[in-house]
């Protein structure tokens, strides 16, 4: 791997990481489509999964405590149906497809997001499952749970700290589950797994920094804090699959 491509990675998962411990989700939505620029769709999802499992055992530690249980149960539950879904279509995909295909899901989470206000609802149990299966299949194709999740928690009147939590750990199960699958296809290749292992101290670094800004925040600022993160996530997975179709 040369050292431009390196260089590149290492940026993209220090400003993903960093959005990823501010908002509790983000990562996969700014580094998969920015290590898309030069690594293909297939492995740029492979190391967003693979770097959100190894910070993710850290966070089953620290952040369990601060979780809404029953609601991380049963998106996990409809993630477990999800996922195989998801992975089938992105190993089917040509990699253009892939990156337009990214670029869609990141924008119709942001419609489904912008669309959701504060309330004072319940956490509710069928529609976490839902949620969860449709973050299934995002995650498998495009390693992006995020959308469903985060517009099923800030449909609620949880707190930041317990939706942030909540959502951390289950982008963690959902990695997890989704791990596998990327084996059997194939894409826990050496380079993979070395780029990987460079990555881990972006990571390490930007998620430290990320949380650290995030114990600034109130509600409202939380909630403005999500919805620009997903605006920027569905600028920069736009740009690459479409320019290949011009």
């Amino acid at each position: 791997m040369i050292l431009s491509t390196t260089i590149l990675v290492l940026v993209a998962v220090l400003f993903s990481a960093f959005l990823r411990g501010l908002a509790g989700f983000g990562f996969a939505l700014a580094a998969v489509p920015i290590v898309s620029l030069v690594l293909s769709p297939l492995e740029a999802v492979t190391l967003s999964i693979l770097l959100q499992v190894v910070v993710g055992v850290r966070d089953s530690f620290t952040l369990y405590g601060e979780v809404h249980r029953p609601s991380l149960l049963r998106l996990c539950i409809g993630a477990i149906v999800g996922i195989p879904i998801g992975v089938l279509a992105l190993t089917a995909l040509s990699a253009d497809a892939a990156r337009i295909m990214i670029a869609v899901v990141v924008l119709a989470g942001l419609i489904i997001l912008m669309r959701y206000k504060p309330s004072t609802a319940e956490p509710n149990g069928p529609l976490a499952v839902v949620a969860g299966g449709i973050a299934g299949a995002f995650t498998g194709l495009a390693a992006m749970p995020g959308p469903p999740a985060v517009a099923y928690f800030l449909g609620t009147s949880l707190p930041p700290k317990q939706t942030r939590a909540s959502l951390l750990l289950f982008f963690f199960v959902v990695c997890i589950l989704t791990t596998p699958g990327l084996y059997f296809k194939g894409a826990l290749t050496q380079s993979t797994l070395i780029i990987t292992a460079l990555s881990i101290p972006s990571m390490a670094l930007g998620t430290w920094l990320g949380t650290a800004t995030f114990k600034r925040l109130n509600s409202t600022q939380y909630r403005n804090v999500a919805i620009g993160v997903m605006a920027i996530a569905a600028i920069l997975a736009g740009a690459r699959g479409i320019a290949a179709y011009m």
